[in-house]
């Protein structure tokens, strides 16, 4: 590829234990940006040493959290604008020529938001609201950035501009790892900020935010056009929901399950 082609760009990436993933992310950030900026949560794999090899400046930093993580990178990075990416994600081409046929020194604009072509292995699952799925991932950080909140953050939209041009996320490699991380990750965790928040849970309350959450994502979201795919996604949000809120209820009522839980580590 010709320097000419690189952009004044720093790719920020944020990862754990991301050894099967990092080497191919941090390739398809040195498509278009002349630095990527890898913030490790203290990773016990090859993320480290792989993201080294790749070409990444690598900072250590325990996890603070998602928006506060994120932005940990800026403190890095060289220039102005960031590409922030998961490490699961990859630039599609149409993204990559999107990038280098814009001026970023003469843009009006602060951020571009991208649609994110989310995939259960190598199928792209347009259903329930996963297509287009436009996330602000390139922008100015002096004027934009993710809020420095625990949860799930993104960047906000002010100023911005949505491109018809895909981010690939490869979100779950198969059916099975769909039903897994609900389960394993996902729903404990959001039990768990349940908690500490003060929420409170009823009998009910695991049957009616689970059903809501099929009706919705079925229904209203279109996994119903989905066919086999958009049926198993949208019984995978609704399970996830019933166990939030059902280990939600468990907390409340059964102290030797609490008291076995570190809510120290929620994020």
């Amino acid at each position: 590829m010709a320097t000419n082609e690189l952009k004044h760009i720093s790719g920020i990436v944020t990862t754990l234990n991301e050894e099967a993933n990092i080497e191919a992310c941090v390739a398809s950030l040195r498509q278009v940006c002349d630095e990527v900026v890898v913030v490790d949560s203290l990773s016990s794999d090859r993320t480290v040493e792989l993201a080294q090899a790749a070409g990444a400046k690598v900072f250590s930093q325990p996890y603070l959290g998602d928006g506060i993580q994120k932005n940990v990178a800026l403190k890095y990075v060289k220039n102005l604008w960031v590409l922030s990416i998961d490490a699961d994600e990859r630039l599609s081409q149409e993204l990559v020529d999107k990038i280098r046929a814009t001026d970023f020194d003469t843009t009006p604009y602060d951020g571009f938001a991208l649609r994110r072509r989310n995939m259960v292995g190598s199928r792209w699952v347009k259903a329930c609201g996963w297509y287009p799925d436009y996330l602000v991932r390139l922008y100015r950080h002096d004027k934009l950035r993710f809020p420095d909140v625990k949860q799930h953050a993104t960047v906000p939209t002010k100023n911005t501009q949505r491109w018809r041009a895909d981010l690939i996320h490869y979100r779950y490699k198969n059916i099975g790892e769909l039903f897994a991380k609900p389960g394993r990750n996902y729903s404990s965790r959001g039990a768990k900020i349940l908690y500490l928040k003060g929420r409170k849970a009823h009998w009910w309350s695991p049957i009616w935010h689970g059903g809501a959450a099929f009706v919705v994502n079925y229904f209203v979201r279109g996994g119903i056009f989905g066919g086999i795919d958009g049926l198993t996604l949208s019984k995978a949000v609704a399970l996830n929901s019933y166990l939030k809120y059902a280990k939600l209820l468990e907390y409340q009522r059964d102290p030797s399950v609490r008291e076995s839980e570190d809510f120290d580590k929620v994020w």
